[in-house]
Parts: structure tokens; C-alpha cells; sequence
């Protein structure tokens, strides 16, 4: 009797370590984002194409007054 006792308790213990074994735990650390800012790129190219929309203007306007 005292033989099958030692061997239930045997089985539980192993299996408490085996079970320990496979817990498993996973920590993420989420950081912030930085969101940086895009409108300067958009202003620069809308300034520059109103820059040559200006100058063409100016070129076609001086080809109308010599064609005339």
C-alpha cells in the first residue's frame, strides 16, 4: 500500500514538473511612433511648379506680344 502511494505521488510530481515545463510567457514592449511630418516635401514641389507655371506664363505672354 504505502508502495502505491509513493508511486501516485511520484506520478504527480513528475507531471507538476513536466507541465511547469511547458508554460511558456512573452512580454512585447510596444514603443511609440514618431510620425514625421511630409507637407514640407508637397509644399517644396508646389513651389516649384508654381515657379515654372509662372515663368512659362511670362515667356508665352512675351512670344504673344512679339508675334503680334
Amino acid at each position: 500500500m504505502a508502495n502505491n502511494i509513493f508511486r501516485t505521488a511520484l506520478v504527480f510530481i513528475l507531471f507538476g514538473f513536466v507541465s511547469m515545463g511547458c508554460q511558456t510567457s512573452h512580454e512585447v514592449e510596444m514603443k511609440p511612433v514618431e510620425i514625421k511630418p511630409i507637407h514640407i516635401t508637397i509644399d517644396v514641389n508646389v513651389r516649384v511648379e508654381k515657379a515654372l507655371d509662372d515663368f512659362f506664363d511670362d515667356l508665352e505672354a512675351a512670344e504673344d506680344e512679339i508675334k503680334e
